[in-house]
This record gives C-alpha cells, sequence and structure tokens, in this order.
C-alpha cells in the first residue's frame, strides 16, 4: 500500500478529479461535507474534540478541515506513503498539526476522535481487523471513530472508482461489513448514514438528503463507532 500510493503521490489530485468529474464536484466539495456531517454528528453527542487522528491522511486534504470545522487543537495524519506524506507537510504542515507513519507512532490512547476516508477499501481483507486495533488502542476511552468509504452498492461510486487509477483494483466496503469489522474490532457503533445522493446536475434534490440517511444508496456512508469507555 505504501509503495503504491507513493506513486500517486504527484498525481494523486489529477486522478482523483478525473473520476469525480462525472459527479460536477471537486475534492474539496466532498471533503468539505464529510467534515461537516462528522460534525453534525458530533453536536448530537455533545462532542468537541480537541485531539483528532486523521488515519490514512494521504496528502493532507482533510486536515485543515479538521482543524476549522471540528475546531480541533492538533491532528495527526497517519499515511503510511512517505512520498504522500512528504506532499502534506509542505501543503498544509503547520502549528498544531503533524504527520507520520504507522510504524512511527505507536497507540498511545490520546485522541477524541479519529477520522479516516476511504482508507479500508486499500487495506488488504486479512490486514484491516489489525487497522482497526491500531485505530480502537490510539482512541481515549469513549472516544469516537467517524469511518468513510464508498458505497459500493451505488453504481455511481463504483463509476468513479474504476476511472481513478489508485481505486482500479480496490476491494470495496459494504455499509455491513464495516459495520461487524468495527464490532469485531472493540468499537460500539453509534449510528450509520448514508450520503452523497445526488450529482450537482440534479443538486436542487439535495435539500432532500437528510430524510435519505437510512437509505443504503448513497455514494458514501459514515460509521460512527465508539471506544468503550
Amino acid at each position: 500500500m505504501a509503495a503504491e500510493f507513493d506513486s500517486f503521490a504527484t498525481s494523486y489530485d489529477e486522478d482523483l478529479e478525473r473520476g469525480l468529474a462525472l459527479t460536477g464536484e471537486d475534492k474539496l466539495y466532498y471533503a468539505n461535507e464529510r467534515i461537516a456531517a462528522v460534525r453534525r454528528a458530533l453536536d448530537r453527542m455533545a462532542v468537541r474534540p480537541g485531539r483528532v487522528l486523521d488515519f490514512g491522511c494521504g496528502t493532507g486534504t482533510s486536515v485543515p478541515l479538521l482543524r476549522g470545522l471540528l475546531g480541533a487543537s492538533y491532528v495527526l495524519g497517519l499515511d503510511p506513503s512517505a512520498a504522500s506524506l512528504e506532499r502534506a507537510r509542505a501543503d498544509v504542515g503547520g502549528a498544531g498539526v503533524e504527520f507520520a507513519s504507522p510504524e512511527q507512532r505507536a497507540p498511545d490512547g490520546s485522541f477524541d476522535l479519529a477520522f479516516s476516508n476511504g482508507v479500508f477499501h486499500h487495506i488488504p481483507i486479512d490486514q484491516r481487523a489489525d487497522a482497526i486495533d491500531y485505530v480502537l488502542r490510539s482512541l481515549t476511552p469513549g472516544g469516537l471513530f467517524a469511518f468513510w468509504e464508498n458505497n459500493p452498492i451505488n453504481p455511481g461510486t463504483r463509476w468513479v472508482m474504476r476511472r481513478v487509477a489508485f481505486d482500479r483494483d480496490a476491494l470495496p466496503v459494504s455499509a455491513g461489513e464495516a459495520r461487524r469489522l468495527l464490532q469485531r474490532g472493540g468499537f460500539e457503533v453509534e449510528r450509520t448514514s448514508f450520503h452523497f445522493f445526488f450529482p450537482r446536475l440534479l443538486k436542487w434534490l439535495r435539500g432532500l438528503e437528510p430524510l435519505l440517511r437510512a437509505v443504503p444508496l448513497g455514494g458514501q456512508y459514515l460509521i460512527v463507532g465508539r471506544r468503550p469507555r
């Protein structure tokens, strides 16, 4: 996985935008919407995370949003790709932000929130449980995991993934599989919601999306898990 994404670090944005062209939106639209959805979930739970782990941060797109929209005082971006981390440090590094590989940071139980987006479909199936365990042990007791993944039931999502060079050979994770993965790994699943039903061409329908959160057809889904206290 590290070597794979080292080769895509310089072309990551171009590859991703090529895939997203069908939707009419760019990566920043989706990144903002994801973090805003996490913020709404945390608001309902009266949680304000100070320390956030971005697990599989890639080139760091979500890091400024985790600080800005969630108000995190510190974000650690973890990724196995050295080239991606180098780019993240150059693009979004600064005070209150660090980047490292998982091998460089042992889980220490200090994070209030972990966030991942589209990471687990790149992790070999036999290594996913270890990745979940790493996240669990990184969180404080009662800490939350905002787990985003692409929804393989959505045909638009599958089409986008086929157009993205680094996603073509990925192994999609269904929402049911993800819930079981988290539960077997020790998480309590608090909620599952589905997002991104309509492309920009149909954006006038997006006001309906809050009513569709339980319908398992959105382009991505969010699972909020909690480390038991």
